[in-house]
């Protein structure tokens, strides 16, 4: 038993030069490869996950077989090998080796039940089978000898598993596979037959993923409503000779019929509008586009376009059409006649971005149909097309549907259901909407990670004390925000002999329990951050790191990583130095807590001598990164009173600004400067630092624009005259003017980003927004995981750790900042929905009235700010009433042909893009101005519950609605608006 035979396999492989060189590989065929069957008298082998079944629940068998699948079906139908119904399947080694290729994502799920073992999956090693390998005939392609390496395989197991009496059934979607492999007497399905075959299995014939006819692109068909997508060679040659440019589709927010693509050699992203124009790609799409000559380039719509809640699934292509046309009359009528930008269409996919999504069911009017439109809760996708038998018990329901294919017939993308999530407007539910619709990694941790803690109880050894620098006699306390539990930062301010400070920042030392290479560095590497919604926080690391041994809790030993300063009386840094310690706080105060005791003069112990000190030269450090250009910009930050028994809102207010929270902001910032200058010293080419681009001109337009619409002008050459331009501009009858331009100002701002010193030049490692010339992140490694990366490489610096070979390795390292970044970002943007979510839940079931600051204007809505509950609403100016709640006195009877109609007295708004400004009659609208709206939630769907928002002062008629507070409002309501001006 052994190798039996040792072939060698040629290929010619090009290289980065262009030149071709021959590889020679040997390849080995074995006579003892196992079938994986437990009870198997034939071969021998330790792994056995597959079973002997002796009953089939399939109709299509009468007797128990095992499951054997191509590559086609791993690919494409997952979801529904990874239903519990399926189990005792074979992976031929070819499959794994062609998926692993193809698709990283089926990949790791493929591999994730392989490793499950209640699934009993078996991967067999048919490539070095003795018997299974078969050699590439001539002019056979790749994919036709990988199909029939497949069909030998399971050839193979029939023979094999006759004594057992069992059969093999080969699962595949390929016709001509299909057909092959019953002419070698083999039971060959495709996954609908045998799926529509099972016995008393609930839903997984929903989960059947829908066929794709590859060929659908190159068909000539008169209802086909998209235009072919070019082949592959065709996208490559014309992007290589300029004909097509390449990149990532960006789909509004506020228009879903609308995208930019940023391609290189123009200033300006490429605009893409309509349906037939974004021709079947999606939001994060990798896309060719052909550019349009530049006559016919257009502006961006200034009108908020929402896929209509009413839309059906059409059967009729004229139907089809006319929808279409009225989509283009609708964004030409939008068409903002600012200044134009590249426009174009897309020509190709080059890679999709398909992913699972959230959302809810519109169920088909017709009774017993089986089609049915799928509303994703990202509104940049468009409806899904999908099969389900069980729309009556999904109503309700937040559901996960994957995409399958775009034909060039339909509308919209077609798609099969996946798994149903939970009950509409259940808390849980709504955060793993959240959680799945923005990648965020939130599983349990795994035995292999938990393996990896450290044993309780946990003690520090003699060899740590010897290791470390005794710090337990200085008065370190930390400051954090009320119930904080991953406290990862600690400070200390003590007054030196010469009359100088010492100041330290002692930081959680995480990287002393997460060690390079382990199944808990690797986990804590794939989830990055953690991640915050309103009522919940999904760690990086496990509650016995994150809020135990690696949290700085008042009063017990911890293991410290601590920066430590000389500061003169003037905030001038005359030394520092980084040590590995161990500490012992004085206390966990909140933001509250330190600021009372700055405060009052009556407490004068050391901790409180300590905090002021900490204060006043903090300070003084403020000053001088605002006098450098630093950025003071603004977010509307509230915070949620959430009763814990019955789980609801019961307050908004806004987060209180304390001096405490400047003062540990700024000794964090100077912390990680001097971590970032550090690291670069002594590693140019792999230290992990932070930079902030400055943003281009035209980012800027937006909030010039809108503040020369105040008669507010702003300087935006640089970051330090744009901060003065902040400073001065104030308006006496707005006091919330400032913090308005300041919001407004850090949406123009570019996104942080972690990067590689070894991929860029010095000048380009600025932050822009904090106005220094080198940052990185050190001080929150508990739930920051670049964090961790600038321990490691300080430890190293400062001899206390050993370094590794990815740690130094500047690909590696630039790899896993852009892995950072991404889950950086989307952690940001789920923590934002969360915030929506509660928002919105605060409101249901009553009609509240707030005054709000207007943002932005478009042609049909104004979007406002609302401070009292830190959300963006809008309003739409042509939300004209429902025929029911038609008021008769705004409206006059009209006797036409004896019939009788009503002419509305709907108001009148025009919009200036140029002005910035929409006009109702005498009333003029502009950004930054006050307005107070009425906001309501209509649950009258409970698919569809949707925010109202109304305005109630000005008061427009047959537009405003009156306020509810009828006493205290009388004159606001009743204003002249022939005097009023917003």
């Amino acid at each position: 038993m052994g190798i039996q035979e040792r072939k060698l396999k040629i290929f010619y492989r090009k290289t980065k030069k262009g030149n071709i060189i021959k590889v020679v590989r040997e390849h080995y065929l074995r006579d003892d490869v196992y079938c994986g069957l437990e009870g198997c008298g034939q071969c021998e082998g330790d792994n056995r996950p597959l079973e002997i079944v002796t009953h089939s629940e399939s109709s299509l068998m009468k007797t128990g077989h095992l499951l054997f699948i191509d590559t086609n079906v791993a690919l494409h139908q997952i979801d529904v090998l990874s239903h519990e119904a399926i189990k005792n399947v074979v992976v031929p080694q070819t499959v794994i080796e062609e998926v692993k290729h193809r698709s990283l994502p089926v990949y790791k799920r493929l591999r994730d039940l392989i490793e499950t073992s209640s699934k009993h999956f078996y991967v067999f090693t048919n490539e070095h089978h003795g018997d299974c390998y078969v050699e590439r005939e001539v002019k056979e392609s790749v994919n036709d000898r990988n199909d029939r390496a497949i069909r030998v395989a399971c050839w193979w197991y029939k023979q094999h598993l006759w004594m057992n009496n069992m059969g093999v059934v080969l699962l595949t979607n390929d016709k001509l596979n299909c057909d092959s492999a019953r002419a070698m007497e083999l039971e060959a399905y495709t996954v609908l037959e045998y799926v529509s075959s099972l016995t008393n299995v609930v839903g997984l014939l929903d989960m059947v993923a829908q066929s794709d006819d590859k060929d659908e692109d190159n068909e000539v068909d008169d209802r086909c409503l998209y235009m072919p997508h070019w082949s592959m060679e065709k996208m490559r040659s014309s992007i290589k000779s300029g004909k097509a440019h390449q990149g990532v589709l960006k789909t509004s927010r506020n228009n879903y019929l609308e995208a930019n693509v940023m391609v290189q050699g123009f200033d300006k992203a490429v605009l893409i509008q309509g349906r037939n124009n974004l021709n079947r790609s999606l939001h994060d799409d990798v896309v060719a586009v052909e550019i349009f000559p530049k006559e016919q380039w257009s502006a961006p719509s200034t009108v908020v376009i929402d896929q209509e809640k009413e839309e059906e699934e059409k059967d009729e292509n004229a139907a089809e059409v006319n929808e279409l046309e009225k989509e283009k009359a609708m964004l030409e009528e939008g068409q903002g006649s600012g200044e134009k930008q590249p426009t174009g269409r897309v020509v190709g996919v080059i890679r999709r971005k398909w992913r699972q999504y959230c959302g809810i069911i519109k169920r088909n009017e017709i009774t017993d149909s089986l089609r049915h439109l799928f509303v994703p809760a990202d509104k940049r996708i468009p409806f899904i097309a999908i099969e389900t038998r069980q729309a009556e018990a999904l109503h309700n329901k937040r559901l996960i549907v994957a995409i399958d294919s775009w034909p060039r017939q339909s509308r919209n993308p077609k798609g099969h259901f996946v798994r149903v999530l939970g009950t509409i407007g259940d808390k849980d539910t709504e955060n793993e909407v959240v959680l799945l619709e923005h990648d965020c990694p939130h599983t349990r941790f795994s035995e292999s990670v938990l393996k990896c803690l450290p044993k309780m109880p946990w003690i520090i050894t003699e060899k740590d004390e010897e290791e470390r620098e005794n710090l337990r006699h200085i008065d370190v306390c930390s400051v954090d925000p009320p119930g904080c539990t991953d406290i990862d930062d600690a400070l200390h301010c003590r007054v030196l002999p010469n009359g100088n400070y010492e100041v330290g920042v002692h930081i959680a030392d995480v990287s002393h329990f997460i060690r390079p290479g382990t199944a808990l560095d690797k986990e804590a590497q794939h989830r990055s951050t953690t991640v915050y919604l309103t009522s919940r926080r999904i760690d990086m690391v496990p509650d016995l790191l994150s809020s135990n041994l690696c949290s700085l809790r008042g009063e017990v030993d911890r293991f410290a990583f601590s920066v430590m300063w000389e500061v003169n009386p003037e905030a001038e840094v005359l030394s520092s130095r980084f040590r590995k310690t161990i500490i012992k706080s004085r206390g966990e105060l909140s933001y509250q807590e330190a600021q009372q005791r700055i405060d009052d003069p009556a407490m004068n112990d050391d901790l409180t001598i300590s905090l002021r000190n900490l204060n006043m030269l903090a300070k003084k450090l403020k000053q001088k990164r605002i006098d450098d250009g630093a950025l003071v910009l603004a977010s509307m930050e509230v915070k949620f009173h959430i009763d814990p028994d019955t789980d609801t809102v019961v307050d908004i207010v806004a987060k209180q600004h304390l001096e405490t929270m400047s003062m540990v902001e700024e000794f964090m910032l100077l912390a990680n400067v001097t971590a970032a200058e550090t690291t670069l010293q002594h590693f140019p080419s792999c230290a992990l630092l932070r930079r902030h681009p400055a943003p281009p001109a035209s980012n800027f337009d937006p909030l010039l624009l809108a503040a020369k619409s105040q008669g507010i002008e702003l300087n935006t050459s640089s970051n330090k005259s744009l901060a003065e331009s902040l400073n001065h501009a104030t308006k006496d009858d707005n006091p919330f003017f400032n913090s308005m331009l300041r919001i407004m100002t850090t949406r123009c701002m570019m996104q942080a980003l972690y990067f590689c010193t070894g991929t860029l030049e010095p000048p380009e490692y600025y932050h822009y927004g904090l106005a220094t010339p080198t940052y990185t992140h050190f001080t929150s490694p508990i739930r920051r995981y670049a964090d961790i990366i600038v321990h490691r490489l300080l430890g190293v610096i400062i001899e206390a750790d050993s370094t590794y070979a990815d740690l130094l390795d500047p690909k590696k390292c630039a790899d896993l900042a852009q892995h950072i970044n991404y889950r950086h970002k989307m952690a940001q943007y789920a923590g934002r929905a969360s915030n929506v979510i509660t928002a919105i839940a605060s409101l249901r079931g009553k009609v509240s009235e707030y005054d709000a600051y207007i943002l932005f204007l478009h042609k049909n809505a104004i979007q406002v700010l609302v401070p009292t509950i830190g959300q963006q609403l809008t309003l739409y100016l042509d939300q004209k009433p429902k025929k029911a709640d038609k008021n008769k006195k705004n409206s006059k009877k009209m006797e036409v042909d004896g019939e009788e109609k009503e002419e509305e007295k709907y108001p009148k708004f025009v919009f200036d893009d140029q002005d910035l400004s929409i006009t109702c009659g005498s009333l003029v609208f502009r950004p930054f101005d006050h307005v107070r709206i009425q906001v309501s939630i209509d649950s009258s769907d409970v698919q569809h519950q949707k925010v109202v928002t109304k305005l109630v002062h000005p008061f427009i008629p047959n537009f405003s609605v009156p306020s509810q507070k009828r006493e205290a409002d009388d004159d606001t309501d009743n204003v002249d608006p022939k005097k009023a001006k917003v």
